[in-house]
């Protein structure tokens, strides 16, 4: 399914404010691979639980994963941002 609008939270501003420059140009190249094809297997595309139940997560660099949710079958929202012990931890 390829998605109509991309939307971020504040949250997530923020800690991707926080990023290096090449974790921020990471993210822009895997967010232009999701928008093409958000079933690709460099993504590592899942569903979370727990806390995040109803948020997916895809990898964006090493240990850095984005957090997003969908709304209305069209709009993807990211949401968080972090390293896998900063958001699970």
């Amino acid at each position: 399914m390829l998605y109509h609008q991309i939307q971020f939270t504040k949250g997530f501003t923020k800690q991707f404010q926080k990023l290096k420059d090449a974790q921020q140009a990471r993210f822009y190249e895997r967010l232009d691979l999701f928008m093409r094809n958000p079933n690709d297997r460099v993504l590592r595309d899942h569903a979370l639980k727990g806390k995040y139940l109803g948020c997916r997560s895809i990898d964006v660099q090493g240990d850095l994963r984005a957090l997003y949710y969908i709304q209305d079958d069209k709009i993807v929202i990211f949401v968080l941002i972090g390293t896998h012990s900063q958001l699970y931890g």
